[in-house]
């Protein structure tokens, strides 16, 4: 559950925190419809049936977080902390084509250039139009033992679709599976009214936090009547009549794209970066030195810690966290604010808290819980 709550402030936090999340997009659902009545648990059980592998479609999203709206981080082909603030103010449009988990396209269309994001297979490419710069990542084979944890499988109500690589592209059904794979006791799930998204029919999940201490006041995900795919999500903060957030379909096409659009080649005079992801240590089936008694469980570096239950959940970094931009960055230092001890990101859904010796933590909460349970620690 920790980790599903890791991801879930990801989802807010860092749209490009995978490298390749840089849109949440959405428009608001369209007039109401009619559609046969269903319980919560029902659409539920919709969403863990889908069975779209397939799809192209534009995403538009808009973020009213109460940030300073900043301007494109411009060059440089790899996204980073500033851009993920960037992709946290104002409206921005993206085109996205999946073809099952391992091929997925997203062009980000900026006001002056484009930036895309091809996985195909083993390969990830980066691409800004603004410098003709390219990152060209290789991800190795993996091994025999890795394979039984790698390799894609169904989503079902214990592995949601989002968990699959393909489907860490930052859509609407990657957004809600983060919200729903961490469904439990302090969440009200209820039925909304249905509506249209992208020109279908959708039925609406609302989520409701229990939470008093929470900065969320309702999350709606709008699901396909026919196929369970989740189409738009919206965050709403409390104390805020406009979304806080929103990300939906505004096109949708549910058929096989075609298959050239994932095969890229940097443009000709494109400064090109090579760069290859190392591969996951695969453990060892030789017995151990010592004896069992004397072994330890050490836990790895940067292992996040969570504090407390559900929606006001913080979660805490230990010191070297912090990517560097986080404090050298010009573009971030007009969304951080000096506080005691730190600088501190707050917006009307996440705070995010810098100290000034490394530690980093982060909730969907206001910024006074961050610091209380700084000093906890």
């Amino acid at each position: 559950m920790a980790r599903a709550r890791q991801r879930w402030l990801s989802a807010l936090l860092i749209p490009l925190a995978l490298a390749i999340a840089v849109v949440f997009g959405s428009v608001q659902a369209g007039a109401s419809v009619s559609l046969p009545p269903k319980s919560a648990e029902e659409i539920l059980a919709m969403i863990a049936r889908t069975e779209v592998r397939a799809l192209s479609g534009t995403m538009e999203q808009n973020a009213e977080l109460g940030l300073p709206e900043l301007p494109s981080s411009g060059s440089g082909s790899v996204p980073g902390a500033a851009s993920a603030v960037e992709f946290l103010t104002g409206s921005h449009t993206a085109r996205v084509y999946v073809d099952g988990p391992l091929k997925a396209r997203l062009q980000i269309l900026d006001r002056m250039a484009e930036r895309d994001v091809v996985l195909n297979s083993r390969e990830l490419w980066f691409y800004n139009s603004k410098d003709n710069s390219a990152t060209h990542l290789t991800v190795p084979a993996p091994s025999l033992a890795e394979l039984k944890d790698t390799l894609p499988t169904r989503p079902t109500p214990n592995r949601p679709a989002q968990e699959m690589p393909a489907q860490e592209i930052p859509t609407p059904e990657a957004m809600a599976g983060r919200f729903l794979a961490s469904l439990d006791a302090s969440t009200e799930v209820t039925v909304g009214e249905a509506a249209s998204v992208a020109g279908r029919s959708v039925y609406s999940l609302v989520l409701n936090p229990r939470s008093s201490e929470t900065l969320v006041d309702s999350v709606s995900i709008d699901v396909d009547s026919e196929t369970g795919l989740p189409l738009g999500v919206e965050v709403r903060a409390k104390g805020q009549a406009e979304p806080a957030y929103s990300l939906a379909y505004t096109q949708l096409d549910l058929s096989t794209p075609d298959a050239a659009l994932f095969d890229f080649t940097p443009p000709q005079g494109a400064t090109i970066t090579e760069k290859v992801l190392p591969a996951r240590p695969v453990p060892t089936m030789t017995l151990p030195s010592e004896p069992l008694h004397d072994l330890s469980l050490k836990a790895p570096a940067h292992r996040e810690q969570v504090m407390g239950q559900g929606w006001d959940s913080v979660i805490a970094l230990p010191a070297g966290s912090a990517p560097a931009e986080f404090t050298s960055n010009p573009q971030l230092s007009q969304a951080l604010l000096p506080v005691d001890g730190g600088r501190a990101l707050t917006t009307s859904l996440v705070s995010v808290l810098v100290l000034d010796d490394g530690r980093v933590f982060a909730g969907m909460v206001p910024l006074e819980r961050l610091q209380t349970a700084a000093a906890a620690q």
